[in-house]
């Protein structure tokens, strides 16, 4: 899977769900993956059961040093009674900061993150990335990092743009190195029984149908109770745990795929026709 940024720049769609649902199902294929936290909400962190960090992306993000990452890096809390529990460079609220002092370093403020995981991120199988719900230097800094990049998108309005603006900004960061990171998919996440669920995801088959991953993550009530108690998904004993797993588990296989999505820069610049939408979010599907 290489280094997979997961992002898009509008909160609330799930980023940090897709993030350990893809480090459970790593963890279940007896693959070694590290999660780099760069939201300084932390929940990634939390998620992963490690509330005690000491070293953390703040003081990684701190010194522009190869391979700084390797300092930071601990054992998640998770205990699989098989494969490898997931690494991590966890995250703390003093990310924010850090952030606002990258910005008075006119050169190598956006890659900070790449030049710290030199060394580190090939002693895995997969790396992922937990990205914050906007386009700042941290953002910025995964996407210098990151091989690929994984749009988490949920079906509702606000997301698409999310999605769009994403998107554009993938490809100016591309243009300038060299065609990396690529596009490695769209996921759809929090997939529910409505009309307007359905509506907003239609509009993302007809948009972006090329990059649309299979399958999408349905909302579950399972997901949220494996973040609360810092518990993979793949061990939560539950209604619904099974089924969640099962989809993480062929998303992290569809992401080791062939499959390759079309360079950004040809991708169309959509007209998205809001007026069907109207009046219908609260209906449920027919069947």
């Amino acid at each position: 899977m290489g280094i997979l940024a997961v992002v898009n720049q509008k909160g609330g769609v799930g980023k940090t769900t897709v993030a350990l649902g893809l480090a459970s199902a790593s963890m279940i294929r007896g693959r070694r993956s590290l999660v780099v936290d760069m939201d300084p909400q932390a929940n990634a962190t939390t998620g992963l059961g490690v509330f005690d960090a000491a070293t953390t992306t703040d003081e990684v993000l701190a010194h522009d040093e190869p391979g700084a990452a390797a300092a930071a890096v601990r054992r998640s809390g998770w205990e699989p009674p098989v494969g490898h529990a997931p690494d991590l460079v966890p995250s703390s609220p003093r990310l924010a900061q850090r952030e606002h002092q990258l910005a008075t370093d006119p050169i190598g403020a956006q890659d900070r993150l790449e030049v710290a995981l030199a060394g580190v991120a090939d002693r895995y199988d997969d790396v992922i990335v937990d990205c914050p719900p906007s386009l700042g230097l941290l953002t910025v800094n995964a996407l210098f990092a990151a091989d690929r990049v994984l749009i988490v998108a949920e079906p509702a309005a606000w997301s698409l743009d999310g999605v769009e603006q994403i998107l554009r900004n993938v490809r100016r960061i591309a243009e300038r190195q060299h065609g990396r990171p690529e596009v490695a998919g769209i996921v759809v996440n929090r997939l529910g029984r409505t009309r307007d669920a359905g509506y907003w995801y239609q509009q993302l088959q007809e948009t972006h149908g090329d990059l649309l991953l299979d399958p999408p993550i349905t909302m579950r009530a399972a997901l949220t109770e494996a973040a609360a108690q810092s518990q993979p998904i793949h061990l939560l004993r539950r209604d619904g745990a099974s089924e969640a797993g099962d989809q993480f588990a062929a998303l992290s296989r569809a992401l080791d795929g062939d499959r390759s999505a079309p360079a950004v820069a040809d991708l169309p610049q959509p007209h998205i026709d809001l007026s069907a939408a109207v009046g219908t979010a609260a209906a449920p599907l027919e069947h």
